[in-house]
């Protein structure tokens, strides 16, 4: 009984995620410019990856492939913020938006 519902809501956790990374591919192809598509591809796509592992990892639940789910989602959680603001600094910066003040040391090199 209580491994039917454990193993109902391991599927509902991949059907969520499933549903939040369609939703991350297809504001990816909607939005414009890339600071606006950075939004989708940090924030739902996470979530939803994370989602997918954990409901898999409540369907599989061996400690071994429970560990490497845990340490591929955190893994996305930690760098999925750094690589978005990487890329709308990169982006930002080619976009000819940036204002350089005299004092920028930037500037010189």
């Amino acid at each position: 009984m209580v491994s039917d519902i454990i193993s109902v809501v391991g599927v509902l956790l991949i059907l969520f995620g499933c549903i939040l990374t369609l939703a991350a591919g297809v504001g990816l192809v909607r939005f414009k410019d890339s600071l606006t598509r950075m939004h989708p591809a940090a924030k739902p796509q996470v979530l939803g990856l994370v989602s997918v592992l954990a409901g898999a990892a409540l369907r599989l639940q061996k400690p071994l492939e429970v560990g490497v789910f845990l340490l591929a989602g955190l893994f996305a959680i930690i760098t999925a913020p750094v690589v978005a603001n990487r890329v709308s600094n990169v982006a930002y910066h080619e976009s000819g938006q940036v204002r350089r003040d005299k004092s920028d040391p930037l500037e010189d090199a």
